[in-house]
């Protein structure tokens, strides 16, 4: 079998296809969570703190003065990104909440309901009783 062959086998088999899907529409799905944090979620919570810009947050580890981060980035100084970093670890926290629930939901929708155990009626109280049971628990009788 040629190499080309070998590779065609691989890359057609359902796993590697289902994985490719997945990462697409993982980082499509990373594409609309970023979104959300820094166009949606960010500005109230800025807001809410007294009008802070987090992806302007930055150290400046030199001593030319920069009024933002873009500048300072422009004029290749040394800053550290605090503000970006808040971003990315509230982007982590949704995605990984939302990748939760949508994992929680096929789990449930994956298994079965568990089978109530078979019930009969006691013949002296008339009290629903497991199947195996060889006295009542509310009567206490043997059965």
């Amino acid at each position: 079998m040629s190499v080309m062959q070998d590779f065609k086998k691989f890359a057609m088999r359902g796993n590697v296809l289902d994985m490719a899907v997945g990462v697409i529409i993982g980082a499509a799905f990373g594409k609309v969570i970023a979104s959300l944090v820094t166009d949606i979620l960010m500005p109230p919570i800025g807001l809410a703190l007294g009008g802070v810009d987090f992806s302007n947050l930055f150290i400046n580890l030199s001593g030319t003065p920069a009024a933002t981060l873009a500048e300072a980035v422009e004029a290749g100084l040394p800053v550290i990104s605090y503000g970006l970093f808040i971003n990315s670890i509230i982007n982590f926290l949704i995605q990984a909440w939302a990748i939760f629930w949508v994992i929680r939901f096929a789990n449930k929708m994956s298994k079965p309901e568990p089978t109530p155990a078979p019930k009969r009626k006691c013949p002296f109280c008339f009290s629903d009783i497991d199947d195996n049971a060889t006295r009542c628990p509310n009567c206490t009788s043997q059965l």
